[in-house]
C-alpha cells in the first residue's frame, strides 16, 4: 500500500513575498495609529487639567466662604482668599470650633498636568503649588499677577488646547 502522506511537488507555508506584504501592511496600520494615540494622550491631559482647575477653584471658593462665615481668621486688610495654595490642603484652624479643629479644603493639591519644567516638578506637596500660575485678587484676568492672596490659578503651559484656546486662558 502506498503511503498516503506523500508530499506533492509544492511545499506548504508562506513565501517571502507574502510575509513582506503582511509586514508592510502592519507598518502602514501602525503609522496610522500613532497620531490617534498622541491625540488620546493630549485629550487625557486636558481632562486632567479641567478636573484639577475645577478642584482648586472650588477649594478657593470654599475657603472664601469659610472666611465670610467667620470660620477662618481674617485681618481687616485681607481679601479673605487663601494667602497660599498650601493652605487648602494643609488646613487652617476653625475659629468657631471649641477644639480649634483644622478645616481642610483639598486632600491634596493636584499638579498641573501640562506643566513640563522638570526642575520644579518634584514629588513634594509644595512642588505641586509651584506648577500653577497664581492670580491675586487685585490683578486683572488679562494680566494675572501674584500678590498677597490666591484668587485664581491658571496653567503656566504655553501650549494650545485641542479647542484652540491656550491652556493659560482656561
Amino acid at each position: 500500500m502506498m503511503n498516503s502522506f506523500r508530499f506533492s511537488g509544492r511545499h506548504k507555508g508562506f513565501t517571502l513575498i507574502e510575509l513582506m506584504i503582511v509586514v508592510a501592511i502592519m507598518a502602514i496600520l501602525a503609522t496610522a495609529a500613532m497620531p490617534l494615540r498622541e491625540l488620546m494622550v493630549k485629550r487625557e491631559k486636558e481632562q486632567d487639567l479641567r478636573t484639577a482647575l475645577r478642584q482648586i477653584r472650588s477649594a478657593i471658593d470654599a475657603y472664601k466662604q469659610a472666611t465670610d462665615d467667620g470660620r477662618v481668621e481674617k485681618k481687616a486688610d485681607e481679601s479673605g482668599y487663601p494667602p497660599r495654595l498650601e493652605e487648602l490642603f494643609m488646613g487652617v484652624p476653625d475659629i468657631k470650633s471649641p477644639k480649634k479643629k483644622l478645616i481642610y479644603f483639598l486632600r491634596r493639591l493636584p499638579r498641573d498636568p501640562t506643566f513640563t519644567d522638570l526642575d520644579v516638578a518634584g514629588i513634594e506637596p509644595t512642588a505641586a503649588a509651584d506648577t500653577w500660575g497664581k492670580r491675586s485678587y487685585e490683578s486683572s484676568a488679562e494680566n494675572p499677577q501674584e500678590g498677597d492672596d490666591v484668587f485664581d490659578v491658571y496653567s503656566r503651559s504655553e501650549a494650545i488646547g485641542l479647542n484652540g484656546i491656550p491652556y493659560r486662558e482656561w
